[in-house]
């Protein structure tokens, strides 16, 4: 299985060039049943790598395009009256999917933000006094403009807790956006993309990641970590339980990616700036995020 996951990076880097280990990691939020959140300016391919994604895991995936006037029920659905039957029928909306991304997510409101709360926390949502469950897998990988951007709400720390990890794609080498000049657009090759796995093998490997043990040491570890960044003097905002409990989540799909069964402290330190630098930023946006990470990860000790 594990050569399978080598080969959905190595064919998605066939379209999205030059993000190897964001690919890595945004994988890795997915076996680990996490959403993702990805911050960056627009036209540097956040759209593709969702695409690629979905299509080489099997995953039936929906987009939102998210503006100002989008309304919650745009996302979760209505409720139809029929006048011939007098009764209502509920019409899915695109929240109803494997895999939904939601495109520049801080252009909404904060009303229709919120809509995706209890998607994402509970994977069901609540319409009218009815409740209706989500498909299983289900993930949301969201983007957003950097919160500088005009025309931007940003997203209130509740909202950004509920990403796993976070990610920015940045610019693409000069070489490669050379190469992208003289060539044909490697988007052109995602028609040619054919799944490598199904939402009932991604569910069961989900289950097999969740088996990783934890040792005494790695979980002080982050104890350490959730410690140091309550203390007054820490730039960066104090992380809660859910965050310890999210790099624990995350580093076991890396583990698992690394064909082991158990979580090193490297592990913890290989998803750190993902898990935290949305977090620890909060509207300061990734960058500044993931300055404090790294300033977080140099204070905290191994514990021996």
């Amino acid at each position: 299985m594990n050569k399978t996951f080598d080969q959905v990076v190595q064919s998605a880097s066939e379209v999205v060039l030059d993000k190897g280990p964001e690919l890595k990691s945004a994988l890795t939020c997915i076996l680990a049943g996490g959403h993702l959140l990805i911050e960056d300016v627009p036209g540097v391919g956040k759209t593709t790598l969702v695409q690629t994604l979905g299509k080489l895991l099997g995953l039936e995936t929906r987009r939102i395009q998210f503006t100002v006037d989008l309304l919650p029920a745009d996302i979760l659905g209505s409720q139809i009256f029929h006048p011939e039957q007098r009764s209502f029928e509920f019409h899915k909306g695109p929240i109803f999917s494997e895999l939904v991304m939601t495109d520049e997510l801080n252009r909404a409101s904060p009303r229709t933000q919120s809509a995706l709360l209890q998607a994402m926390e509970e994977g069901q949502v609540s319409i009218d006094g009815q409740t209706w469950t989500l498909p299983e897998p289900f993930h949301v990988i969201a983007t957003q403009n950097p919160h500088q951007q005009m025309g931007t709400f940003p997203l209130p720390e509740s909202q950004l807790d509920r990403f796993l990890m976070s990610l920015e794609l940045s610019y693409a080498s000069t070489s490669t956006e050379i190469h992208l000049f003289q060539n044909l657009d490697p988007r052109t090759k995602m028609k040619e993309l054919k799944p490598l796995l199904s939402a009932e093998e991604i569910l069961k490997v989900q289950g097999e990641v969740m088996k990783c043990r934890v040792s005494e040491k790695v979980a002080q570890y982050v104890g350490v970590l959730l410690e140091n960044s309550r203390r007054p003097e820490f730039p960066g905002m104090s992380l809660s339980t859910r965050a310890g409990l999210a790099l624990i989540r995350a580093s076991k799909a890396w583990a698992y990616l690394d064909q082991r069964d158990h979580l090193r402290p490297e592990d913890i330190q290989a998803v750190l700036k993902s898990v935290l630098s949305h977090r620890l930023g909060g509207n300061h946006g990734l960058r500044k995020g993931a300055e404090w990470s790294a300033l977080l990860q140099s204070e905290s000790h191994v514990p021996i």
